[in-house]
């Protein structure tokens, strides 16, 4: 990641890490279990799959993946080591270990060879990244061809009254609940600003397709305040 964002973008998930899940599971009212599924169901079935779980923070995509494609070989790959520690503990207790290689790793200098993988999923990571540009075209040259991209990440609903409570609600509420229960007044600050900041959808699969895939569509749910990515690297 580039120099003046990774230090405290890094810092902030250190130290929410222990509250992460809780967090996310009480301010989305339950609603990214849903969303992590989704992801999950637009993944094709290949067999012996090797699949790059980009962000992959405790771990809740990678178990979600393992519990549909059981001999996938899922590579998860995050910044925070703290985040990586807790999901370990949650695979060891709730799959089998041997599917599952962990890397703290910055997401520009990933440690696989291009051409390496079926798929790559991120959820919820991207809109920390300032070149999203760069980093897409780093998963098109570490994806096999006719490999497959999936990002998961927090949108703007599109209808206007949506949008006008959805913003009260992450600009006051969030933040004071995040607070509460992190600790960590910056956290929960910085997420109704990176969620603003995010492009459109059509603009964001307009970078998708830039990068070189095609087949790019995206689906919104839960009135638009998710959205998921889905590309495919051609043959």
């Amino acid at each position: 990641m580039e120099k003046h964002e990774l230090p405290y973008i890094q810092d902030m998930f250190e130290s929410i890490a222990y509250r992460y899940d809780f967090l996310n599971r009480t301010l989305s009212l339950r609603q990214d279990i849903i969303w992590r599924n989704k992801l999950v169901e637009s993944l094709k079935n290949n067999k012996n799959a090797k699949i790059l779980d980009i962000a992959s923070g405790t771990g809740d995509v990678a178990l979600s993946i393992q519990k549909k494609h059981a001999s996938a070989k899922i590579f998860c790959v995050d910044f925070s080591i703290n985040m990586l520690k807790l999901a370990q503990k949650k695979i060891k207790l709730n799959s089998n270990e041997k599917n599952y290689f962990m890397s703290c790793a910055d997401a520009f200098f990933l440690p696989f060879q291009n051409q390496f993988f079926d798929a790559i999923t991120m959820a919820f990571g991207i809109r920390n990244i300032i070149n999203k540009e760069s980093l897409l075209k780093s998963f098109f040259d570490h994806l096999k061809p006719g490999g497959q991209i999936l990002i998961l990440e927090l949108t703007l609903p599109d209808i206007n009254f949506l949008k006008k409570i959805y913003l009260l609600y992450f600009k006051k509420i969030l933040p004071a609940i995040g607070q509460l229960i992190s600790k960590n007044t910056f956290a929960y600050e910085y997420l109704p600003n990176s969620v603003m900041t995010f492009p459109s959808s059509s603009d964001f699969s307009k970078m998708i397709y830039k990068a070189g895939f095609t087949d790019v569509k995206y689906l919104s749910m839960t009135a638009g305040i998710c959205t998921l990515f889905v590309g495919r690297r051609p043959l």
